[in-house]
């Protein structure tokens, strides 16, 4: 196959900025539509042109015979709502980057090597130009910055259709992120979506809103939750002066430790028998739960008046079943 592959300049392959967008890019296809693609041997004859006497013009040819390769995939990014000129410029760049580093001593094209440095240079100028609050910062969440509508066109055969809630879980599962997600990036990808708006515009489908759901807990739960916490752990430390030296070494090894030793291995031990270990656990309980349950009573009748006459905090409980819960 003959060659056409003249010198050029930077000018020569950058966009038309002067234009309308159309016709720029139109004027931009005819101009890379002039130079033709290389066979395998006359990309390695340019390769080691440039990497062992750094001959420009090899380089040049090298990258003028890619730059339909490199808007092809430039055009592949449309969607994400930037100038379709930059994202060529960028691909432009990817490819030139490719050019300087293709090492001809492996065996593969040179369109398999530039693919994923184009891909890359358009890649960064998405996130540069992107607010990280719309894309996210996790490896998880960009991958599906990236994936998203082209698992939505595979699901639609082809076509982006609205996402529903259904699509939405099935594209959760195969990127491995939470359904709500993907909704959030399908809305961030979208730009402003009211809340209240129908799923897929249907009339009688939900609202946006009721499948956003917060599965964390509400204030007025986490507050209760930590008054009850403190309550009980109160009533153990106050329940636990009341024992012995020993009666606490073993309760503590056998009602609290993670791993219990057996009776046996707590006889040996104190070096007493088995039975008289349980016996000790058992007196020792009951001893610790009668003063926590005393205790927690007794804190409860010094709150303040007001405290006790007000509705309790959604998952309060009575002194005596904090103390109960403690030692069930």
């Amino acid at each position: 196959m003959s060659t056409r592959h003249a010198s050029v300049t930077r000018t020569d392959i950058a966009v038309p900025a002067s234009r309308t967008a159309a016709g720029a890019v139109s004027a931009y296809s005819s101009i890379i539509g002039r130079y033709d693609m290389l066979e395998r041997e006359q990309e390695q004859q340019l390769a080691r042109r440039w990497q062992e006497t750094r001959d420009g013009e090899a380089a040049n040819t090298l990258v003028t015979s890619h730059l339909r390769l490199a808007a092809k995939v430039a055009r592949s990014y449309r969607g994400y709502g930037l100038p379709f000129a930059d994202l060529m410029a960028e691909a432009n760049l990817g490819l030139v980057i490719a050019a300087s580093r293709f090492e001809p001593g492996h065996n593969s094209r040179f369109s398999t090597y530039a693919t994923w440095w184009i891909k890359a240079a358009i890649h960064e100028y998405i996130l540069r130009s992107w607010s990280l609050v719309r894309i996210g910062t996790t490896a998880a969440q960009k991958k599906l910055f990236f994936r998203l509508r082209g698992e939505m066109r595979k699901t639609a055969g082809g076509a982006v259709a609205a996402l529903t809630p259904d699509v939405a879980e099935a594209i959760a599962v195969k990127l491995e992120v939470s359904t709500r997600d993907v909704l959030e990036m399908d809305c961030r990808l979208r730009g402003d979506l009211s809340l209240n708006a129908r799923v897929g515009g249907d009339e009688q489908g939900a609202e946006w809103e009721a499948l956003l759901v917060d599965e964390s807990s509400d204030a007025e739960t986490v507050l209760a939750d930590q008054d009850q916490t403190e309550r009980r752990s109160g009533a153990l430390r106050a329940a636990l002066k009341v024992l012995t030296g020993r009666e606490r070494r073993v309760l503590e090894a056998r009602r609290l430790a993670e791993h219990p030793p057996t009776l046996d291995q707590l006889a040996r031990e104190l070096s007493i028998s088995s039975e008289r270990v349980r016996q000790i656990e058992i007196r020792a309980f009951a001893k610790v739960r009668r003063a926590a349950i005393r205790a927690t009573q007794e804190r409860a009748v010094a709150c303040d008046e007001p405290r006790r006459l007000s509705p309790p905090l959604r998952g309060e409980r009575s002194a005596r079943s904090d103390a109960e819960l403690v030692f069930s």
